[in-house]
C-alpha cells in the first residue's frame, strides 16, 4: 500500500496510523520530496479526473489564472501539494481522500 501525501498534512497522519493499526503495510511517498512522474500523475488523474485537485488550497488559489485554467496534470507537476490528500494505491485500486467511504474500504 503506497500513502501519496505531505508529511505535516494531518489527513495523512491520521490516515497512516489508522492503516497500520489494522496491520496494512503502509509506505508512504512525500510527493514534495520525492515528486511524482508523469506517469505517476497521469495515472492519479486518470482515475479522479480534476476532482484530485484541491481547489480551495491556499497552493491553489496562489495559481496564475493561466495555472488555474490547465488541465490537472500541469497544476500536479508544478506544486504536488495540491493535490488532494491522501492518495492511496492498493491491490491496483486506487482511493481518494480519507473519507467514511475510504475508511470502510480499508480498515
Amino acid at each position: 500500500m503506497i500513502l501519496y501525501g505531505i508529511p505535516t498534512c494531518d489527513t495523512c497522519k491520521k490516515a497512516i496510523k489508522a492503516l497500520q493499526a489494522v496491520g496494512h503495510d503502509v509506505s508512504f511517498r512525500d510527493v514534495r520530496k520525492d515528486p511524482l512522474t508523469a506517469a505517476e500523475i497521469d495515472a492519479i488523474v486518470t482515475e479522479f479526473g480534476d476532482r484530485v485537485i484541491n481547489k480551495t488550497s491556499t497552493t491553489y488559489r496562489g495559481f496564475s489564472d493561466f495555472l488555474k485554467a490547465s488541465e490537472p496534470e500541469a497544476q500536479i507537476a508544478a506544486q504536488p501539494g495540491v493535490m488532494k490528500r491522501p492518495v492511496i494505491k492498493t491491490d491496483g485500486k486506487w482511493y481518494l481522500g480519507w473519507s467514511e467511504d475510504v475508511t470502510r474500504a480499508l480498515l
